[in-house]
């Protein structure tokens, strides 16, 4: 009886659609459970093999919580705006919405394929007019409430794209999408101000349930600070640069100020610079790389000095040089830094190379050799009236002596920017604004979402930076809502990350006409309870959707029932490497294709190596070897089929049964999939030992590998006489008494150092142990003619003799 995993495949995800098991309603006399994963964008390439392993762990726990009785809502849905179906557009000359269509198509058979237990009744498309009129609908929400605004703002402009990119886009000085060259320019965008939120994103950590890394992340991307803002004069002038500082103790040691390329104070002074040709060619220098190759700490300083400009710095009148260099940015702090290089490596680089003074503040390095940096080690110095302070004490003194003066104030500063949130491209949600003369920017009525996207012969980025849409004249020549007078429609779009920033919300109501999601179902199903994604979506889609979730619930459409985070646990899992540890990327030709280890070896071969093949959290090599052995795995198993008999179990495979019930169902809700395939392997190893296996054994066995190996136990399960689906029957408890193991290794040790490791029964005494202890041929020569000064003995573990 040979193992036909194709025709078994196609036979239970047939009977499963029909059967629609995996389907679910509100159910209030049911507890629920909401687990989710990132949706996918459905690229022309298809799945790739590490799209399934976030979605098979995660479906591994949809299913065991579903056989705990829970009512379990496992979605699936469309990212489908954005830049690569446009890129494929312009490539091909196919319509996006065509390509995305196509693509969709491929993506649902690929998944249906893997026997992941989606609820499909429940799709969402983020292309859908039926689902961005609500994506525009938050968008006027945010603007009605003052938090989407027009402003001119220097952005990433991709050269050969023409649209403006986030920082993360930018790799390089190039785009990571066309490898176009990027630049600074200065445009009109619109913003949403995600920064009014900063301090609830950042107190909203405390209550969920993250990874420790993820939390990190958020915290370093929004990037809180405390410090003092403090005013330096400019000499023969009434002009003022204010600098933001978390260790004023240091202003002794000030001896030059850096100001970002693109800070206002640089034009207003221009008149007044001796070398302004120069300094204007090292901005237009500094426009063409991103932040992120700005800021690299290795990376050789550059800048140039502000001829004929001198500050003054604020607590002892001294004239010091102002430069402008690209490692200042204006988006953090005030876009100007007070340059103390005795205890900043940035700042000593910089002043060596350009053979600036370094003037020690705080005592303890050496100078000479680099900057000193463990400042909370030393002691004032050259600092008048802080010289023998520690710092933490300095700091103190100085902000209440700049408060005194009124030339400083305290300050907290974040990281974090506004959201720069349009787009000039096609292919993304209309933003539903409409200009007018007379009365300015006026939302769409809400009557008349969606707005569509209308179809367009042309979606090729223009010279002049405006969407394609802008050339649409039709489209944009409308009436004004508010005076019905002549106006134009907003021709920006929004960015991909608008509609993926709800999506989770929608899955609680997908049909509703009406609204986003009815308050009832909201109530019942959010917050997500467990939310798995790739560690690069950690930081930007999680901060936004947190946000966004927020800014709802602030305004009183998410039931105040769902508290105002989203999430309550995060997790994650690495990145699947190709074969000898590279990444997998088509131009290396190293891409596993899903599709072709199903059609060789099935998809509960695929899920069973991937959530196999390493720790979930850790990036993972493919190796096909392994994919072999886990084939081989599931063949065993498939065999064992004929060892059941209706004897009775034998104990000890009883006994292993239930450590692994007890080890599977706790390895599950950790993450730690291979363990729990390990350990069922070992059972199965066991088993096969056996002439006869008993039908309760067998039976028990099957319910714990159904998550994992979801097709071939439904046909084992159907087999052995089994009713009703097996991913309906109950989740097994194990037996406590047998899980207790029996005998244990007794480590003796002597002072604290291990002389002999002895076996023992699990239940020893401590008068037992002891004698035993002492009783060891191995521990007589370590304790002869020694006085014993106590015995400590740690039940289930050890014995340590203190001689």
């Amino acid at each position: 009886m040979d193992y036909n995993f194709k025709k078994i495949e196609k036979k239970w995800q047939a009977k499963w659609e029909k059967g629609k098991i995996y389907e679910v309603k509100e159910n209030s006399k049911k507890e629920k459970f909401y687990c989710l994963i990132e949706f996918p964008y459905p690229s022309g390439e298809g799945l790739h093999v590490g799209h399934p392993r976030s979605y098979t762990a995660l479906d591994i726990v949809a299913r065991k919580h579903r056989m705990q009785g829970k009512n379990v809502l496992y979605p699936i849905g469309w990212d489908a705006f954005g830049l690569p179906a446009e890129n494929y557009a312009i490539k091909t000359g196919i319509q996006p919405a065509i390509a995305t269509a196509k693509n969709i198509k491929n993506f649902t058979r690929q998944l249906k394929s893997l026997g992941l237990s989606f609820d499909w009744s429940r799709e969402i498309n983020t292309t859908d007019p039926e689902y961005y009129k609500w994506t525009q609908w938050m968008f006027l929400q945010f603007f009605k409430h003052g938090l989407a605004y027009k402003d001119k703002i220097a952005i990433n402009w991709c050269t050969k794209c023409k649209i403006g990119l986030a920082n993360e886009e930018v790799v390089n000085g190039v785009c990571e999408r066309c490898g176009g060259i990027v630049e600074k320019k200065t445009k009109e965008q619109w913003m949403i101000k995600i920064t009014k939120y900063a301090e609830r994103l950042l107190e909203g950590l405390e209550k969920v349930d993250y990874a420790p890394r993820i939390k990190d992340q958020q915290v370093n991307w929004i990037g809180k600070s405390e410090g003092t803002e403090v005013e330096f004069g400019i000499k023969n002038s009434e002009l003022k640069i204010k600098v933001f500082t978390t260790r004023p103790d240091t202003l002794f040691g000030a001896t030059y100020m850096v100001l970002a390329p693109e800070h206002e104070m640089v034009e207003k002074l221009k008149s007044k610079i001796s070398n302004w040709v120069e300094v204007e060619k090292y901005i237009a220098k500094a426009k063409r790389k991103s932040d992120l190759e700005r800021t690299e700490l290795q990376k050789e300083k550059t800048g140039v000095e502000l001829g004929g400009i001198k500050a003054i710095n604020p607590v002892n009148n001294e004239e010091i040089p102002i430069w402008v260099a690209d490692y200042v940015l204006t988006g953090y702090g005030t876009g100007a830094i007070m340059a103390v290089p005795a205890h900043d490596e940035r700042d000593f680089a910089f002043a060596k190379k350009f053979d600036l003074l370094i003037r020690e503040v705080i005592s303890g390095g050496d100078i000479s050799k680099g900057a000193f940096t463990e400042i909370d080690k030393g002691i004032m110095v050259n600092s008048e009236f802080l010289n023998g302070l520690k710092p933490s004490e300095a700091i103190e003194k100085m902000t209440a002596w700049l408060l005194e003066k009124k030339i400083g104030k305290k300050a907290v500063n974040y990281k974090l920017r506004d959201w720069v949130f349009s787009r000039q491209r096609y292919w993304g949600e209309p933003i539903p604004l409409i200009y007018c003369e007379k009365c300015g920017w006026v939302p769409v009525p809400e009557k008349d979402l969606p707005v569509e996207l209308p179809k367009v012969k042309k979606y090729e980025p223009t010279e002049t930076g405006e969407s394609p849409l802008a050339a649409m004249e039709k489209w944009v020549k409308t009436k004004c809502p508010k005076c019905n007078g002549t106006a134009r429609r907003e021709t920006d779009t929004m960015p991909n990350w608008a509609g993926s920033s709800w999506y989770f919300m929608r899955y609680t109501d997908p049909k509703n006409k009406k609204e986003f999601a009815n308050g009832k179902n909201l109530k019942y199903w959010m917050p997500v309870d467990w939310y798995n994604g790739g560690m690069e979506h950690t930081t930007l889609h999680l901060l936004y959707s947190r946000f966004w979730y927020k800014f709802l619930y602030d305004i009183g459409v998410i039931p105040k029932e769902c508290g105002d985070e989203p999430y309550k646990k995060r997790t994650s899992h690495g990145l699947i490497l190709g074969e000898g540890g590279e990444k997998m990327s088509k131009s290396r030709g190293n891409v596993v294709n899903p599709d072709d280890v199903v059609t060789r070896f099935g998809a509960d071969t695929l899920r069973i190596y991937e959530m196999f093949m390493g720790p979930f959290d850790q990036a993972i090599p493919w190796d096909e070897k392994g994919v072999v052995g886990v084939y081989r795995f599931l063949e065993r198993v498939w065999r064992l089929q004929e060892k059941v008999s209706g004897k009775n179990a034998n104990r000890e495979i009883e006994k292993i049964l239930h450590q692994t019930v007890k080890k599977v169902g706790e390895d599950i809700e950790a993450m730690k999939f291979n363990t729990a395939v390990s350990q069922m392997m070992i059972l199965m190893n066991a088993m096969s030992g056996e002439e006869k296996i008993s039908p309760d054994v067998w039976k028990l066995f099957l319910r714990i590998l159904a998550p994992f190996a979801p097709h071939l136990v439904e046909e084992l399960w159907e087999k052995a006489g089994g009713k009703k689906s097996i991913h309906l029957e109950k989740w097994p408890e194990h037996d406590s008494k047998l899980v207790v193991e029996e005998e244990i290794d007794l480590v003796i040790q002597i002072n604290g150092k291990v002389r002999d490791t002895v076996k023992a029964r699990a239940d020893i005494g401590e008068d037992d142990a002891k004698k035993f202890a002492i009783g060891s041929e191995k521990v007589k020569k370590w304790i002869e003619g020694k006085e014993i000064k106590k015995i400590i003995f740690v039940k289930g573990k050890l014995v340590n003799i203190v001689v």
